[in-house]
């Protein structure tokens, strides 16, 4: 591996902010210091830029195998990469759903050789795979995925003695996806009563209501205090759920953590208007309240994490009447420059935004060495210009499906690099793809 200097930094780390040199090599942070004189294969001159911990990504669906005309590994790892999110956790859902060992290493397989990202992929829990699920080596594997409410793919969890089992005997973090299947069943069939076939993207919020997601989080929450589950419930969209969770405990020593989604904390139900079934997510984007009061629990240190439950479709499937258009959004190129602009708004610091979206990703699944700018680390990092504005469009999309719920957007901060387990991978708005990323390793 070559060794790269960065000059005059800004770096934003540990609820620090400090003008710094950084020297990495074979890999690794070799040495942070006011002044670094060391020769080096690339010298990177930062002055005027900010340094950011790579942005983990906790929840993504990169569609492969089996759903690769949507996106998939090769192709949805760059766009995050360009976004500045170094290392991802992907979904089981893909086709077949990943559900045995034997196909969760095949997609570590397929990452080894295609990913430009660090990954790790989660064991999907079904009705019946219990045992499968309990082989799981706990180093290695970032999670166990339950779906507790039908999405995308068909891995509903809806036998109440299999949850029990998995909350009961899990031995590594449980993530969840939480909407009461009964309720958005009775919902959906009352307004199909009201209008047949012609409902529309604005009662989606409606069908996938409130009341489904708090049903099935206060759930999962309650079967974790039953059972001491080291449990975090995934895309929070509501501000009554922030409510389940606890700001009194240290993240390290926390057994119930949530996360939220950078398009919750954007966008409200006013903008299914404009935006129609292209934000179009499960859980629902709900009120102007409900947006509110989910910064105000990520800012709180109720909601710990910030993700982006990237989910790509093409603009054929998305443009598909409502009933008929899937759930699903591609976001990991535009999420960090979204949250740097609600910085600019004075919403959230910039150590706040690094706390959400590395440091704290990496506290809540033990991942070694990531997350942090420390001496010793692997060189996972990006750097920012603050004042560099740009605007989201089709044309400087990344993604495969080839459209953003962001176009339009002008953003003011933008990617400059990116350093992937200390490789450049992302340099002054191109990919560098020789090398691949790495597969996350977790301390458990």
């Amino acid at each position: 591996m070559s060794s790269i200097l960065i000059k005059s930094a800004t770096i934003v780390n540990e609820n620090r902010r400090y003008i710094s040199d950084l020297l990495v090599k074979d890999g690794l942070i070799e040495r942070i210091d006011k002044q670094i004189d060391a020769p080096a294969d690339k010298i990177i001159n930062a002055e005027g830029l900010h340094l950011f911990p790579g942005c983990i990504d906790d929840q993504v669906h990169f569609r492969e195998p089996g759903l690769t005309h949507k996106g998939d590994i090769f192709s949805e790892s760059r766009a995050a990469v360009a976004g500045g999110i170094t290392s991802f956790m992907e979904m089981p859902n893909t086709i077949p759903n990943t559900l045995t060992q034997e196909l969760l290493e095949q997609k570590y397989e397929i990452a080894a050789h295609n990913s430009l990202a660090n990954y790790s992929f989660y064991i999907g829990a079904s009705n019946d795979n219990i045992e499968e699920v309990l082989k799981t080596d706990i180093t290695n594997v970032c999670g166990i995925k339950v779906f507790m409410g039908s999405s995308t793919g068909n891995m509903l969890v809806d036998n109440p003695q299999t949850l029990e089992n998995i909350f009961s005997k899990s031995p590594m973090l449980v993530a969840v996806h939480c909407e009461d299947e009964a309720t958005i069943k009775s919902n959906l069939n009352h307004y199909r009563q009201l209008l047949g076939e012609n409902i529309t993207v604005r009662l989606h919020p409606k069908i996938r209501s409130e009341q489904a997601c708090y049903l099935s989080s206060s759930m999962a929450v309650e079967l974790a205090e039953k059972h001491n589950t080291r449990l975090h419930i995934l895309h929070i969209s509501t501000e009554k759920e922030t409510h389940l969770f606890s700001n009194k405990i240290p993240l390290k020593d926390k057994r119930i953590t949530a996360e939220a989604c950078v398009h919750h904390l954007w966008f409200s139900d006013k903008d299914y208007q404009t935006k129609g079934n292209f934000i179009k997510w499960n859980p629902a984007i709900k009120t102007q309240g409900d947006r509110d009061g989910i910064l105000k629990a990520v800012l709180d240190g109720r909601i710990d994490v910030i993700a982006t439950d990237h989910a790509p479709h093409t603009i054929e499937e998305k443009s598909q009447p409502y009933l008929q258009a899937p759930s699903g959004g591609p976001l990991v190129q535009h999420a960090l420059p979204a949250m740097l602009e609600f910085y600019h708004h004075g919403k959230i610091s910039l150590e706040q935004i690094v706390e959400k979206m590395a440091h704290n990703v990496a506290v809540c699944f033990q991942i070694k060495n990531r997350g942090f700018i420390r001496q010793g680390y692997w060189a996972d990092l990006t750097l920012v210009d603050l004042n560099a504005p740009w605007t989201a469009s089709k044309a400087n999309s990344l993604y495969k499906c080839k459209w953003s719920p962001f176009e339009g957007s002008a953003f003011k901060s933008k990617i400059i690099h990116t350093l992937v387990s200390g490789n450049l991978a992302f340099s002054n708005g191109s990919l560098i793809e020789g090398n691949a990323g790495k597969r996350l390793i977790f301390n458990r």
